[in-house]
């Protein structure tokens, strides 16, 4: 546990060399939900139909910002590896006396607590300013939710992260996977009305499963055992995400 905390503390000090960077993470869900939220709310008008409900876009939008927000928080930690590979502590820190895993939990554990701070903020406003119907009796599982869905991306990032020798071409992929993901997913809008091909990739595409789950204890939407199913189907890929980083980290990055 004390290497653990000592990487978390190195995950500290990082962020706060940049105060407005910490602030641009916690405000920036809730600028996407004030801004684009609002603006296609009121487009729409009538609502967006949502498994046999109508709801305000700003609801249905509320789980797709924070989904959002956890693949961003993957994104920034994960490209620190380059940072620390270039400067060479990456390799200093794999003599340490600490395992792979508790490297990994240690980035990870840190942005979890701020990425909880910024779930908070996110749900707490949008319920008080936009007027969002919180499901209450489900919204203990939000914080969770969002934990796990900052791990699995980053594990999954990680580990091309790791691989990917070149910023450039990590950047590129980054965009590319964020690109398809991101619009091949229930996050802007429900996968019911997609074409085919890009519905049954919605289907098996993970921002999907993690948007519906977060969808259904925020505001309620979404059938309980598809919900279910999902969730544990996430929370395989990111056990599966885990151990391809930690192998990574063992033999990937020294070759």
């Amino acid at each position: 546990m004390r290497m653990i905390l000592a990487v978390m503390y190195r995950e500290f000090l990082i962020r706060t060399t940049s105060l407005t960077w910490a602030f641009a993470d916690l405000i920036i869900p809730l600028s996407y939900l004030l801004l684009f939220g609002v603006g296609l709310d009121r487009a729409l008008g009538a609502g967006i139909p949502a498994d046999g409900r109508t709801v305000d876009y700003n609801a249905f939008f509320l789980a797709g910002v924070l989904s959002m927000s956890g693949f961003g928080f993957a994104i920034n930690t994960s490209y620190g590896f380059f940072v620390d590979r270039d400067n060479g502590i990456l390799y200093e820190f794999l003599t340490y006396p600490m395992t792979r895993g508790e490297f990994l939990f240690g980035k990870i554990l840190f942005n979890s607590i701020l990425a909880i701070v910024q779930a908070l903020i996110t749900v707490g406003l949008a319920s008080l300013l936009l007027g969002i119907r919180i499901r209450w009796e489900t919204a203990s599982l939000i914080l969770p939710g969002v934990v796990l869905g900052t791990a699995g991306w980053f594990f999954f990032l990680s580990t091309f992260a790791l691989r990917i020798r070149r910023n450039d071409m990590f950047n590129t992929f980054i965009n590319l996977v964020y690109f398809f993901l991101m619009f091949g997913s229930s996050l802007f809008y429900p996968v019911g009305g997609l074409p085919l091909a890009l519905r049954l990739f919605a289907t098996v595409n993970p921002l999907t499963w993690h948007t519906d789950v977060l969808r259904y204890v925020t505001i309620g939407v979404g059938d309980t055992a598809r919900v279910a199913i999902e969730a544990a189907a996430f929370a395989m890929f990111t056990l599966v995400s885990f151990v391809g980083a930690v192998r990574t980290l063992q033999r990937g990055i020294l070759r």
